[in-house]
């Protein structure tokens, strides 16, 4: 009780203090620097655990994080979503379900750090979660102090149940509250894009969505009645005009990734894991780690692909042509290279006859000019590693439906 005494006086002298600056609080509270400089990636329990969430399935998801080979690739966060919460104490601090999280989040915590790995949480900005626990909504600085408290290195906020408040303030105010409580921690701006979040996003948190929830399909939409899920066409489409508001530590986020749930073919998949690196999206995973099949694994694992996504320019790709189903995207790279994806929508094979001494290819945003007239690329197949010749010769291909074509163009 002495505890929770001092913890309750430590957040009301923090909240009084923070409200009590006037014009100087915009300027103390900032968010933190130097985090997501290039886009996280991570594992996400929702899209197939939904609810369903406990401390044996992170445990195991964090294992299998390594043995898989994933960590090794880059993936650092292990996100719990929705559903973790238990209740608030009498003053008013929140717990994790005690059935679900016997340990408590700490001890979570500290066996995903021995693994090398992150954790991340889920809270909403409203009185009540997306899935009916306990929202932040007037506890925000109660809730940063227990996830610091707790060792948490990422916070998802969600945007149910927000009735009276404005998004960009809501956001604010936790982040100021994560400032306070001392420990950084990546935010994810979870509010869907509704009230613009790229255009005050960067200054708030390191990624925001911008769209509803994804669904698992790839060229399809959910109608809930009152809401819409968008499959993964229909969210890359989304993402037009928003390049310019993305950068190091501070990314547009399409929502996770469905590869390995099931219901997208292996070119299906590839066609999303490209189209996430092209855009310098956050990717988070959210299969079940614990039993990919080789396939999979070998997707979430790409390293030409993840270089792309990881590149520390971090421009996100443009399109630059569309017909008939058939998309070309370029994307600005480090050293002088480009990443090229040939994206076919379209119910039937494509076939490419690209000649780059014919295309003018700028990036007006960036100031960027793939110039083939003065230098000659090397052409590689990202997911197959393979050469592909030079940009010298007309690139002559074929890309089934539903699929891609992903290519690393470097400097000879």
């Amino acid at each position: 009780m002495k505890l929770k005494l001092a913890l309750f006086t430590m957040a009301m002298l923090h909240i009084s203090i923070a409200f009590g600056q006037g014009n100087n609080y915009a300027q103390k509270y900032t968010k933190f620097e130097g985090l997501a400089l290039t886009p996280p990636m991570g594992w996400n329990s929702w899209n197939k655990f939904s609810c369903n969430v406990d401390e044996k399935l992170i445990k195991e998801t964090a294992d299998a994080m390594v043995s898989s080979g994933m960590k090794a690739a880059g993936y650092t966060y292990i996100n719990i979503d929705d559903c973790w919460h238990g209740d608030r104490d009498s003053l008013g601090f929140i717990h994790p379900d005690a059935k679900r999280f016997p340990s408590g989040m700490k001890a979570l915590a500290d066996y995903i750090h021995s693994k090398g790995l992150k954790l991340g949480l889920y809270s909403d900005a409203g009185s009540q979660t997306c899935g009916g626990r306990p929202g932040s909504r007037g506890y925000e600085f109660q809730d940063a102090l227990t996830y610091a408290k707790w060792g948490v290195d990422y916070l998802k906020y969600d945007w149910c149940n927000t009735e009276g408040l404005k998004a960009e303030g809501a956001y604010k105010t936790i982040m100021a509250a994560l400032q306070k409580a001392g420990r950084p921690m990546v935010l994810s701006i979870c509010e869907w894009g509704t009230d613009k979040p790229w255009i005050w996003g960067p200054a708030v948190g390191q990624l925001w969505r911008t769209s509803g929830d994804i669904f698992n399909c790839f060229d399809c939409v959910e109608d809930h009645g009152t809401w819409k899920s968008f499959g993964v066409m229909q969210i890359v489409d989304k993402q037009d005009g928003l390049r310019q508001y993305a950068g190091p530590g501070y990314w547009n986020d399409p929502d996770m990734l469905e590869i390995g749930n099931g219901k997208l073919t292996p070119g299906e998949d590839r066609a999303h894991f490209s189209m996430w690196a092209m855009l310098a999206a956050p990717l988070i995973a959210g299969n079940d780690l614990r039993n990919m099949d080789k396939e999979t694994q070998a997707v979430l694992t790409n390293k030409e692909i993840i270089s792309i996504n990881q590149d520390s320019l971090g421009i996100q790709a443009f399109r630059y042509a569309k017909a008939d189903g058939f998309e070309t995207w370029f994307k600005p790279m480090s050293n002088g290279k480009w990443a090229v994806s040939f994206l076919n929508r379209s119910a039937t094979a494509k076939k490419i006859a690209f000649n780059w001494k014919q295309e003018k290819i700028v990036d007006d945003v960036f100031n960027k000019t793939l110039n083939v007239s003065a230098i000659s690329y090397q052409i590689k197949n990202a997911w197959t590693n393979k050469q592909l010749g030079t940009t010298k010769n007309i690139l002559n291909a074929e890309v089934p439906s539903h699929d891609v074509l992903t290519l690393i163009l470097e400097p000879k």
